[in-house]
């Protein structure tokens, strides 16, 4: 005799929304953590302001192994769907760039939702209790928490990877997915500051100047604000693109995105008596305008220059490389690339192919957002779709 439904390991925004839907569905849920609150990843999320989602969310925004497994979630949940449940509970909120929503209040506004949403759904919260042991027999799911065990037919894996250690996250999922016979795809930090050798102390000596560029890996690119540190580069658009980087390649920087081929002689027939000095700063950062010029080998006017260095000067600030050494690693990574292998999963109801009553969600699977409100989004779709499904 089971005394629970659904066992659900993880109270963060999978996890919540997992259990809530589930419960509201008559189901006998528990949900589990060994956090002693619920959905603390919510609340340091888009600087205490929680950016819920993204009303752009779609399948291509997201890296996957697989990159159709996360179609028919997203399409049967969607940024809508979630909106509408933060409005119904009068949830002021605001948009920001590209698409992002966030509360006009606070984050803890989401969680007290997702708690609220779980008792109507009659969830019971063992929280500040770490899973000593895990088995499976008889059909049963044995969970043991602390001295007690629980058991369900159904045990749904929502605990996230292991960016934000702080918080407690760990490759617990993994563990457990591995040890029922589930494939893991490597992970790696990702929305994640990169660091910089000390062959580029000089852009390290920026630190604090920030400008609006496009950055390019292989045929990926993003154009927003980027962010030297004392240690590299961070900001938006550098945070995007590091969950497509692989180490030791270069990314390409263009610091005049909004520059049309030729622009450097058609400022040469128009102004010659200006020095590129004069334009870089016109439209960059005083410092890191001196910090480029530092390495391109141009002097004087522009009228005293041939066309023929002014295009090698364009091109070199339209696609300026770097080779990040690393990245700052999963305790400033704001989510993980990789996880439970989408191949073992059903794409509609999240459950294990091969082992019955074994779920997966959120962070956990091989299914990662843009930067943006979209994780925030896959947590919510596949929480739903499990939701709907155990």
């Amino acid at each position: 005799m089971s005394d629970h439904d659904i066992i659900v390991l993880g109270a963060g925004a999978a996890g919540m929304m997992c259990a809530a839907v589930a419960g509201q569905r008559g189901r006998r849920v528990l949900l589990a953590d060994h956090a002693d609150a619920p959905g603390k990843k919510i609340l340091i999320s888009g600087g205490g302001r929680c950016n819920f989602t993204n009303i752009h969310t779609a399948p291509d925004r997201y890296l996957s192994a697989n990159p159709h497994f996360a179609k028919s979630a997203l399409g049967r949940y969607g940024a809508r769907d979630f909106l509408a449940l933060v409005e119904r509970y009068g949830i002021a909120w605001h948009e920001k760039t590209l698409g992002q929503l966030f509360c006009d209040g606070s984050a803890k506004q989401i969680v007290a939702m997702l708690v609220e949403e779980c008792d109507k759904g009659c969830v019971t919260m063992a929280l500040g209790q770490s899973v000593t042991d895990i088995g499976h027999g008889d059909g049963l799911y044995r969970v043991r928490l602390g001295d007690r065990e629980h058991r369900a037919p159904a045990l749904v894996l929502a605990t996230g990877g292991p960016s934000i250690p702080k918080l407690g996250a760990t490759g617990f999922a993994y563990d457990v997915a591995r040890r029922f016979g589930l494939s893991i795809v490597q992970p790696r930090p990702a929305l994640v500051p990169f660091t910089l050798g000390p062959e580029e102390a000089l852009f390290q000596s920026l630190s604090g100047v920030s400008a609006d560029v496009e950055v390019r890996w292989g045929k990926t690119r993003f154009r927003e604000a980027a962010l030297f540190t004392h240690r590299g580069l961070s900001g938006p658009a550098m945070l995007q693109i590091s969950s497509y980087w692989q180490h030791r390649t270069a990314i390409c920087v263009d610091f005049l995105p909004n520059r049309a081929a030729g622009w450097l002689i058609e400022a040469k027939r128009e102004r010659p008596r200006v020095t590129l000095r004069k334009l870089l700063t016109e439209a960059l950062p005083e410092r890191l305008a001196d910090a480029l010029l530092s390495r391109l080998d141009m002097h004087g006017e522009l009228g005293a220059q041939s066309d023929k260095v002014l295009r090698r000067m364009e091109a070199q600030i339209a696609a300026w490389p770097f080779t990040p050494s690393g990245t700052e690693g999963y305790a400033k990574a704001e989510v993980t690339v990789g996880g439970i292998a989408t191949a073992g999963l059903s794409s509609r109801t999240m459950e294990a192919v091969k082992v019955p009553g074994l779920y997966a969600i959120g962070e956990a699977v091989d299914v990662t957002g843009w930067l943006g409100g979209y994780n925030f989004q896959w947590a919510w779709a596949s929480g739903w779709a499990a939701g709907q499904a155990v």
